[in-house]
């Protein structure tokens, strides 16, 4: 989980509810990053509230910092703030799947019969 999540509002109260699922829903994306960058992650969640004629819409951006300098960044614009972090925690999901098969040495299978291959 990651510890380290900063929720603010403009011209939005957050609520401890939005704040519960939103940590919950934010936190939970520390599986997907490599092992050696899980402990220092910051993410910060901010929620903007916009009035409209047809109704008050939410413009909601999480920004992550990884340690080495990455930052993963999203942002949607929705009616529900609870429906907001679901769709931010799906786009989120596959940049930081990135991230971690990018970073991440990998074996090819060229390499893998080399190390347990016969020897001749």
């Amino acid at each position: 989980m990651i510890d380290n999540i900063e929720i603010s509002g403009n011209n939005y109260k957050v609520s401890d509810s939005f704040r519960k699922y939103a940590t919950k829903r934010i936190g939970k994306l520390d599986r997907y990053l490599p092992r050696s960058n899980k402990k220092d992650v910051i993410a910060k969640i901010v929620v903007t509230e916009i009035d409209r004629a047809h109704g008050n819409k939410y413009d909601i951006s999480v920004a992550m910092e990884i340690p080495g300098g990455k930052v993963i960044t999203a942002k949607d614009e929705c009616s529900n703030v609870f429906a907001g972090i679901d769709i931010l925690e799906a786009k989120l999901k596959g940049q930081v799947r990135r991230f971690k098969t990018e970073s991440t040495p990998n074996f090819s299978k060229k390499g893998l019969k080399g190390l347990f291959g016969r020897k001749s």
